[in-house]
């Protein structure tokens, strides 16, 4: 590692926003004393702290960073994911963070097994909250090692992965849900100054939105003079862009490179396309905005409010929260489109997922307001990725801790002992989580995300939306449906995943050699079925219906075994807490001596 090209105006804020979340933890953590602060921060966070937090763990590296590199490489089609993750709160608002709320458990799996009144029910909910943490971790890992890899110049990808999942292991390790609430609601703030004022400074200097974007020609024609002077104006003109990138036509068109690829690894022409990148655009949306509501990682948060009216505003400040944030990742797309092209020709953490962090580097590597902006940046890239690995670690730990110790290997545990077992649990999650970030340096952070929404969107969001509304349900139907949709999901992503993690080493290793790449089996059979290809990649448009049939026809035929207080239950989801119909699930099965 070369120490001379240290930035120290980065280092010292990235260094900063560390110790002062370390700080923080150790604060919170001294308040943490009992089962139900560690598991949901003793229901008492108020709506305005627990929007800031539920933003601050949901703004993952996918947010912060991801979305600008997404952009830049595969053009405005790419927007859908910004647009999708704000809509999936409708959704929650809608349909599922009241009755969540009013059911009053601590973790989904709790859910599950009290509205079907079964234990089996718990250990395959279970399966999918690990399922979807762990897909969901991969991406922050990867902020993190791209993150300390620019920090740190020759620092190795897979030590900062490491350093990173020790720091957030050990604050949640100390202090749980309370322990992390304040951490991710300050976080929120961080990162809303974060993106916002080095876009403001940026456009100040490069030009407005309006002008940087029309340097991108729908057509192949030369520019119009009117067109040569904003070029001539804005630092002379674009940066010629390398043959790795993607074409202005296609850059800016509704159906570009991100639903389009499988269909141009075909050889298809964009008319012959057009069907398929409709498709894929279909199944992102619904990936994107179900997926959403069907987070454990998110669903949780909703036990920490006093009652379901809290949850409700809770929901809408979030939206508004979060989509104010999404309105800056895209500008740094397009400047980095336009004046940071070199990043097309890089790969892995070296690549376009890390524009944010290079693009206020424009004003002048060595200058104080470039280094102290590109510092603000990645302060923002770390409040990023550790906010959202603190909440999928608390909710894996949870499940671990809570759901498979506390309730089904030892269901007379004592809440000291689930303490204790949440402690030892978060470290052996947290390291099993670090262990599979050193893994996907590759794949695209936003990309590994959006499968995560997938497997979520076509396990959680079905049992978690019938279940609150469909009084007709039964244990059968929705293990079957979450156990079908989730594992169709599960599997289809993992093949692709894999498929993509070996195609990119093999290019990587071929461009390293100076040889010509060739095409893996599983590349070439893709490239021979491109619909195929979409329907895995992008599953949800058809197993999130295949979740849902399926606990029709299953409910349908098992009838007779649902559970007899269903009535009452669904009158205890829906019902104003004022009527005193609320339960806390919890409470009740611990007075049972459960």
């Amino acid at each position: 590692m070369d120490f001379s090209q240290i930035n120290p105006w980065i280092l010292a804020l990235s260094g900063i926003t560390v110790v002062v979340t370390i700080w923080m933890g150790f604060r919170s953590a001294k308040t943490s004393k009992s089962a139900s602060d560690f598991f949901v921060a003793g229901r008492s966070v108020s709506v305005g702290w627990n929007a800031s937090a539920i933003s601050g763990e949901y703004l993952s590296a996918a947010s912060f960073m991801g979305i600008a590199g997404m952009v830049m490489s595969m053009g405005y089609d790419a927007l859908w994911y910004p647009v999708c993750y704000a809509c999936g709160y409708l959704f929650l608002l809608l349909f599922i963070a009241g009755p969540l709320r009013r059911f009053g458990a601590y973790t989904i799996p709790d859910f599950a097994e009290g509205r079907f009144d079964s234990p089996l029910f718990r250990r395959i909910a279970v399966c999918f909250v690990l399922f979807i943490g762990f897909f969901y971790t991969m991406p922050q890992m990867k902020g993190a090692g791209t993150t300390l890899s620019y920090i740190l110049p020759g620092l190795p990808y897979w030590v900062g992965v490491v350093v990173v999942g020790a720091v957030i292991t050990l604050n949640v390790a100390m202090g749980g849900m309370k322990g992390i609430t304040l951490v991710q609601a300050v976080q929120y703030w961080i990162k809303m100054f974060a993106i916002s004022v080095p876009i403001f400074v940026l456009l100040a200097v490069y030009g407005g939105y309006g002008k940087n974007l029309s340097l991108n020609q729908a057509s192949g024609e030369p520019a119009p003079a009117a067109q040569v002077m904003v070029m001539e104006s804005i630092d002379h003109g674009r940066r010629a862009l390398p043959e790795k990138a993607p074409k202005d036509e296609a850059w800016i068109a509704p159906f570009g490179p991100l639903t389009s690829k499988a269909a141009k690894a075909a050889g298809l022409s964009p008319q012959e396309s057009r069907p398929l990148s409709l498709l894929y655009t279909y199944s992102l949306i619904i990936a994107l905005v179900c997926g959403t509501a069907g987070l454990p990682h998110i669903l949780v948060r909703f036990y920490t409010n006093p009652d379901g009216a809290a949850a409700k505003k809770t929901t809408m400040w979030v939206m508004i929260l979060i989509g104010v944030f999404y309105v800056f990742p895209p500008v740094f797309g397009l400047l980095g489109r336009n004046f940071m092209p070199e990043l097309y020709n890089a790969t892995g953490s070296k690549g376009p997922d890390k524009v944010v962090l290079e693009l206020p580097t424009l004003l002048g590597k060595n200058s104080v307001l470039g280094s102290v902006l590109s510092g603000i940046t990645c302060a923002g890239a770390f409040a990023a990725f550790m906010s959202t690995f603190s909440g999928l670690l608390v909710s894996m730990t949870g499940a671990v801790a809570h759901d498979i110790y506390g309730r089904m290997l030892k269901p007379g545990a004592t809440p000291k002992e689930r303490m204790r077992m949440f402690k030892i649990a978060a470290v052996v999650v947290g390291g099993l989580a670090t262990l599979l970030g050193t893994q996907v340096e590759l794949l695209e952070i936003n990309f590994m995300v959006g499968q995560a929404f997938a497997i979520a969107a076509a396990s959680y969001f079905p049992l978690l939306f019938m279940s609150a509304w469909w009084r007709g349900m039964t244990m059968a139907g929705a293990a079957t449906g979450m156990l079908g949709g989730g594992i169709l999901a599960l599997a289809c992503v993992t093949l692709t995943s894999v498929g993509d993690v070996i195609a990119k080493t093999g290019q990587a290793a071929a461009l390293k050699a100076g040889t010509v790449w060739a095409p893996d089996a599983i590349t070439l059979f893709w490239k021979g079925h491109p619909l195929l290809r979409i329907l895995s990649e992008q599953p949800a448009i058809w197993t999130v219906p295949t979740a849902i049939l399926l606990m029709i026809i299953v409910s349908k035929a098992t009838r007779e075994k649902i559970p007899a207080d269903a009535r009452m239950k669904m009158l205890v989801l829906h019902a104003p807490e004022s009527l005193g119909l609320k339960q806390e699930y919890i409470q009740e099965q611990q007075g049972a001596g459960h």
